[in-house]
């Protein structure tokens, strides 16, 4: 077995200078991770829709939609210090025009906004035009704010009988509404960039 040099000589001296350089020389995460053993925080998974469904009657058009994702390290780290986080979820219809491009004939937004209540350990989420309401348990009050059934996204005069829609969907996390020095700060980090697509016809 090898020994280590000892405390104070040329070659323990020199091998310490290297392994500095060798990890000043890594990315800052993965240089802590090098010297450490552990690995860095990974980033929040990318959101899917678990459910999408778009039905209509005789009362309007309707949207239920389930979304799945995970907190990125910077966003969960903000909102365990009690910064509102605001989840945007948005629905347009158009109808088809071959002649010009294709018109908006509806449009439906709704807000949720989500704070942790240290005092009591909650999660307070307030929606659109709704009242608010605390969770206990993390996973409950994320699924408050992703999930929806029956939303009335159109009224039945604004879907035109004969002609061609279809609907555009996005569920984003609005970092507009946070404090303005955090918006300076975390732009272009992947962390903040929560958002998911979908697009599809209208029956």
């Amino acid at each position: 077995m090898t020994r280590p040099p000892p405390p104070g000589s040329l070659r323990r001296r020199s091998l310490l200078r290297a392994l500095g350089v060798a990890a000043l020389r890594l990315p800052p995460v993965a240089g802590v991770a090098a010297l450490s053993g552990v690995a860095g925080p990974a980033l929040g998974a990318a959101p899917e829709l678990s459910n999408f469904e778009i039905s209509r009657d005789e009362e309007g058009v309707y949207l239920s939609y389930a979304v799945e994702f995970e907190l990125g390290h910077g966003v969960d780290d903000a909102l365990m210090k009690s910064v509102p986080l605001f989840f945007v979820a948005e629905a347009e219809i158009f109808r088809e025009r071959w002649y010009w491009r294709d018109r908006r004939v509806a449009l439906a937004v709704r807000t949720f906004r989500i704070v942790y209540q240290p005092l009591t350990s909650t999660y307070r989420v307030t929606p659109t035009g709704g009242l608010s309401q605390s969770y206990s348990v993390r996973a409950e009050a994320l699924a408050a704010i992703s999930r929806v059934a029956r939303w009335k996204v159109a009224e039945p005069g604004q879907i035109e009988e004969g002609s061609s829609h279809y609907l555009e969907f996005q569920y984003r996390l609005d970092t507009s509404q946070l404090p303005r020095p955090m918006q300076i700060g975390i732009g272009g980090e992947p962390d903040w960039q929560l958002s998911v697509k979908r697009k599809q016809r209208i029956n």
